[in-house]
């Protein structure tokens, strides 16, 4: 007999930090003890992530997610019920196979994932560990935040191609003197914004980031830097980008339109070779389409930087076994909803480890207030964490979770710093 039954499962519609409807899943044991998670959802998307199921009504634009909602509770929950909650393999591969499609479509990956997370909730709360705990027993690294300080691409009305400009306070001792760094960087830059383009220049984009009306990525980079300088932090900041390129490739001609100009793969790597060389850029995303192995696998080798996979990974175990081995990339960019459950998104992580890869956690665009990411990225040990700005308080829920974990650790905390790529 079980000792930790799950006995019920409910889900409700709630809203995330874009006013769209998504899934929260309450996951009970015993009849008495509680896991709960909220489901996140991207605006920059892969074509090989997970599908969501919304509903396609007139409320909420069609994004409504009723459908997956009842998917939870008539479906996905009575399949789960009775089984140890502390079988998380069991639950995930339960969870799939009532699906029953390879990409989640059938129920929902936002079902799947959101009953996953509070079943790995409901488990760490029955044997009275915090999640990190309960994930890994060795969890102790507290990861650089990559904070996202000026926002372009699919998150904002601007013209700039890119989708994030960030600073990685890889210099910091400490979780906590990294987030005075960003917040003393982030109030410099303000100034300079408002200083350039007026007031306005100050509003932000999905993720906190300013959603100036900037055109140029030198000019970007030109302002982060400084805001850095001004800060006081030179030798303490180095820069990322998530490029999404994707998102500005054509299909039909095979080529990239950066700034109005058309670019081969081999002329947009020499782009990245002169930013690169220009500014200390340390870690790059999705530089390449999400199928440009040859992109991925040459700015690899040639620009010697961290070269993370978001939409050419998709948080998938088959992507990662296939491509990893290539050299194309050495980081994947973590999330969870990108695959579906919680038994998945580890397995890509671990293959990932295998490979030589770093790992970063991110959230998504569309994000809730629950912080689960940062117990995640510490159980994972990752040492890298990207989730926004924290201006806004789907943001700075994460960042204040980790706080609450560093506390928690106390001595045994180390900072993932300079060798945030493999923090250990």
């Amino acid at each position: 007999m079980s000792k930790f039954k799950i006995t019920k499962v409910t889900a409700r519609e709630i809203l995330d930090c874009r006013w769209n409807p998504t899934v929260q899943v309450d996951v009970w044991v015993n009849n008495e003890i509680l896991g709960r998670a909220d489901v996140p959802a991207g605006r920059s998307t892969g074509a090989n992530e997970a599908k969501e199921i919304r509903d396609g009504e007139k409320r909420y634009a069609g994004l409504g997610v009723r459908k997956a909602v009842r998917n939870v509770c008539e479906i996905l929950g009575p399949a789960i019920i009775g089984m140890d909650v502390t079988d998380q393999r069991k639950i995930d591969e339960k969870l799939r196979v009532t699906d029953g499609s390879k990409d989640k479509s059938n129920l929902g990956a936002n079902a799947l994932i959101g009953v996953s997370l509070a079943a790995a909730r409901a488990a760490a709360n029955a044997v009275h560990l915090p999640l990190y705990r309960y994930v890994n027993c060795n969890a102790h690294i507290l990861p650089v935040p990559l904070l996202n300080l000026l926002n372009g691409g699919k998150l904002t009305s601007n013209d700039l191609d890119f989708q994030e400009f960030c600073i990685f306070p890889i210099g910091a001792e400490t979780f906590s003197e990294a987030m005075a760094m960003g917040n003393a960087v982030n109030n410099e830059l303000r100034k300079i914004v408002i200083k350039k383009y007026g007031k306005i220049a100050a509003n932000v984009g999905d993720e906190g980031g300013f959603a100036t009306p900037i055109v140029k990525v030198d000019e970007a980079m030109d302002f982060l830097v400084e805001a850095v300088g001004r800060a006081g932090y030179e030798k303490e900041i180095v820069y990322g980008l998530d490029c999404a390129a994707t998102h500005f490739f054509n299909s039909e001609t095979q080529k990239y339109t950066l700034e109005g100009n058309e670019l081969t793969t081999a002329e947009l790597l020499d782009y990245y070779k002169n930013l690169t060389a220009k500014y200390p850029i340390k870690t790059i995303e999705d530089p390449f389409a999400e199928d440009d192995i040859e992109g991925f696998v040459r700015a690899t080798k040639e620009l010697g930087i961290q070269i993370i996979g978001d939409d050419f990974l998709c948080t998938n175990p088959d992507r990662v076994r296939e491509r990893a081995p290539l050299g194309a990339g050495n980081a994947l960019l973590w999330k969870f909803n990108q695959i579906g459950t919680l038994s998945e998104a580890l397995d890509a992580a671990e293959l990932s480890y295998r490979q030589g890869f770093g790992i970063m956690v991110s959230e998504r665009s569309g994000e809730t207030e629950d912080p689960i990411i940062a117990d995640l990225v510490v159980g994972l040990n990752a040492g890298q964490i990207k989730t926004g700005a924290g201006v806004r308080g789907e943001r700075t829920s994460k960042y204040n979770r980790l706080f609450q974990i560093e506390a928690e650790l106390g001595s045994q905390a180390r900072y993932g710093g300079r060798d945030f790529r493999a923090a250990f």
